[in-house]
């Protein structure tokens, strides 16, 4: 069995759009069905940089960097809360292929770039992925308040605190993945997204509503292997 993965994710966007319930169950496998908060699920685009990514035990410098790009929603498990992933845009071939095959992950490859450039980050992404549909994401964004800890705030609790990763693979089966990490700090956030062709490549409609933006300097993560439900 593949061993536990080290790395750290830094510079997140939590870009949030409420959904209805029902039209999020109609997207998601029929074993599972949306969470709800305040009435409404949750739609997120998440994009952010892996840094050190390596085997559990081996020393940061031997990991290497990966951006990636997440399209998501939330679920419970087994009484547990989830994220349950529709995609993961990544950077790296390798990775790609690795994440598809030894962990069953919905990864496609992009080419993308991350920059830091004074308190900003600059982050495009745009699929490669050979018969996949096209997706194109480009934003700039940056903290505008101070941080505090999800944990606190209930709308932070119920879209970050999950430490399952939940998917469909190929084969029909569902499949997970728990995370080790410290509680979210988040901040308030404001974002310029130029282009997010991203909802549209998986069958949804942009919300009518303004999203909720969150940003995370990041923090460093344990994944498990994949476990079958």
């Amino acid at each position: 069995m593949i061993g536990s993965l080290a790395m750290g994710w830094r510079h997140l966007l939590f870009e949030h759009w409420r959904v209805d319930p029902a039209v999020m169950d109609a997207h998601l496998p029929e074993s599972l069905r949306a969470d709800v908060h305040d009435g409404s699920a949750w739609l997120s685009v998440v994009p952010f940089t892996n840094v050190a990514v390596r085997p559990k035990g081996l020393p940061a410098a031997l990991g290497f960097r990966l951006p990636e790009l997440n399209l998501r929603t939330y679920v419970t498990v087994d009484g547990v809360p989830s994220v349950y992933f529709f995609s993961l845009d990544a950077a790296g071939v390798a990775s790609v292929l690795g994440a598809r095959l030894l962990h069953h992950l919905p990864y496609f490859y992009a080419r993308m770039s991350l920059a830091v450039r004074d308190g900003r980050v600059h982050f495009r992404s745009r699929r490669r992925h050979p018969g996949a549909r096209p997706a194109r994401y480009e934003a700039v964004y940056w903290p505008t308040g101070e941080g505090f800890r999800a944990p606190t705030d209930p709308l932070g609790e119920f879209l970050v605190e999950r430490y399952w990763l939940v998917t469909e693979a190929q084969d029909g089966s569902m499949r997970y993945t728990a995370v080790e990490h410290d509680p979210w700090t988040l901040h308030p956030a404001a974002a310029e997204v130029g282009a997010n062709t991203l909802l549209a490549a998986h069958g949804f409609a942009r919300p009518e509503c303004d999203p909720v933006y969150h940003y995370s300097p990041g923090m460093d993560v344990v994944a498990a292997p994949s476990r079958r439900l």
